[in-house]
């Protein structure tokens, strides 16, 4: 062994003793560094803390305002908790399809109000031009509300009420304008296109209820059971949206101008079909809202 000489920092032989025990203890008695310090005896299982620690950290980090219940946080890679089957999953309203919806929506919506200037009949039963794309319109609102959220749904709905007003006054400024020579339509105009404030009235009001009670249904149960029974949602909020939609715009538009019996069988019918027509298209809204969920980027990255 050697000894240390402090004045010289120069080693000199002595023999192997006592000297070698206080040497040892010297260096066990020390008082510890901070962790991962060089010469810390609990360095290795420090460091393996810290990493324990940050690991933990990261993985527990919670999630941004606003984000889902069981959203990965970003940047926290693989170690990222995965949602369970009982967590409610949205993706964002910037995603690839929303503005595709929406736009769905809207035209459904604007079209349908458009068709149903006039009440049809097929034989004792009474409804209106609109019974022909209209349900497609819940379809559209119900499958934004599964994928984006109720937040989403609604900016759409308020937007397909805003788009209609416009081209509620649009028509109406053009039927009031003087028609040039040689128009002889003016009467064909606004038998289809004319401003009927009671029809505008009960169009937006039965949509705009109808379609916020929908969205609430299916956004409701989704949070209450996750990504399980989309069969119940989707069927829940038809009745029910359906219901009232049909209800507010049949007695504010028709209620007094119908006879009393086609009334009834115009509001119960229009019900009834508009609800068939979603039932029977389920199959069809299930294969869009699964294949969404695949390929919607906001989807798989929050899920």
């Amino acid at each position: 062994m050697t000894s240390a000489d402090p004045a010289s920092g120069q080693g000199s032989a002595s023999p192997a003793g006592p000297a070698d025990t206080s040497e040892t203890t010297r260096h066990h008695d020390a008082a510890p560094g901070p962790p991962g310090e060089r010469g810390n005896p609990g360095s290795t299982g420090s460091r393996a803390a810290a990493g324990t620690t940050a690991t933990a950290t990261a993985t527990d980090r919670p999630a941004p305002a606003g984000s889902p219940a069981g959203a990965p946080v970003a940047g926290t890679g693989s170690e990222a908790r995965r949602p369970s089957a009982g967590e409610a999953l949205f993706a964002s309203s910037q995603g690839r399809f929303y503005a595709i919806l929406m736009a769905l929506l809207v035209a459904f919506f604007l079209v349908s109000n458009i068709s149903a200037t006039k009440v049809i009949s097929f034989g004792p039963i009474v409804t209106d031009g609109g019974a022909f794309l209209f349900p497609l319109a819940y379809i559209a609102g119900g499958v934004i509300s599964e994928i984006y959220g109720f937040a989403a749904a609604r900016k759409a709905i308020l937007v397909g009420f805003g788009v209609q007003i416009v081209a509620a006054l649009t028509f109406y400024a053009v039927m009031i304008a003087p028609p040039g020579p040689g128009y002889e339509h003016q009467a064909a105009f606004e038998a289809v296109l004319g401003f009927y404030p009671r029809i505008l009235l009960a169009s937006v009001a039965g949509f705009l209820v109808g379609q916020l009670l929908n969205s609430f249904i299916i956004v409701r149960i989704k949070r209450r059971f996750g990504e399980r029974h989309l069969w119940a949602r989707l069927s829940g909020s038809t009745v029910a949206g359906q219901f009232l939609d049909t209800l507010i715009f049949c007695t504010v538009a028709f209620a007094g101008i119908i006879p009393g019996a086609d009334f009834i069988s115009y509001v119960l019918f229009g019900f009834v079909y508009k609800c068939a027509v979603e039932f029977l298209l389920l199959p069809v809204t299930y294969a869009v809202v699964n294949t969404l969920k695949r390929h919607e980027p906001t989807y798989r990255q929050h899920g």
